[in-house]
Parts: C-alpha cells; sequence; structure tokens
C-alpha cells in the first residue's frame, strides 16, 4: 500500500461514489474532470477511488471544487492535491479535509493559494 493510500485511509471506488451521490458512474468521471473530485488508482488492483472524506451527507464536501482548482492550478497533481488534503497540519488543529468538512473554507482556501506563489 502506497503512502497516500495508508495516509487517506477508506477509499471508494467509483460505482460506490456514484451510488453515494445517486448519479452515473459517468457522472462522476465528469466530477473528476472537472475538478469536483479527484480520484487515483489504488489498492492492489489499482482501482480508480476517490477519498470516502470527499462524500459528506450523501454529496461532494461543499468546498472541496474551489480548493482542487486552486491546488490544481498551482501545478499540484491530484495525489499530490490529495496528500496535501490528508496531512496533520498543527497551525490547523488538524487536516485541511477535516476544515474544509467543517466549514472552514476561507482558511483553507488562503493556504492552497499560498502554495501556488
Amino acid at each position: 500500500m502506497s503512502n497516500v493510500e495508508t495516509l487517506v485511509g477508506e477509499w471508494l471506488p467509483l460505482p460506490d461514489v456514484a451510488r453515494l451521490l445517486n448519479v452515473s458512474v459517468t457522472k462522476v468521471h465528469s466530477l473528476i474532470d472537472e475538478h469536483s473530485l479527484a480520484a487515483l488508482r489504488v489498492g492492489d488492483r489499482k482501482i480508480r477511488s476517490v477519498p470516502a472524506a470527499f462524500i459528506q451527507d450523501g454529496e461532494v464536501v461543499d468546498s472541496l471544487r474551489g480548493t482542487i482548482v486552486v491546488l490544481a492550478d498551482a501545478g499540484y497533481s491530484d495525489e499530490d492535491l490529495i496528500v496535501w488534503l490528508f496531512t496533520e497540519d498543527e497551525s490547523l488543529r488538524g487536516r485541511p479535509i477535516d476544515a474544509l468538512r467543517e466549514g472552514r473554507k476561507t482558511e483553507i482556501r488562503r493556504r492552497a493559494q499560498t502554495l501556488a506563489w
């Protein structure tokens, strides 16, 4: 198992994401393409999967898309941005993904924007 797989912990294969969001797998691919979600190939079979923490109450975490876009514009690959979102940050008292799930979008977006400079 790679470091990013361990760091994230729970991953959802795309069909599971589609079921949780109540959309087609094709729509999930579109969400990934438009940077609303990020996915990696994980596990022994290298199945394209999304971190489970990206889904909250049957929807994509509200402020995730804008944060992914900022990080992607800064040159981050999907793996890089997932690592950033799931790495503990003492100054945040947790991980960026947890702050986004708590609605602390402005703080996380500001931090992501500083990475672009």
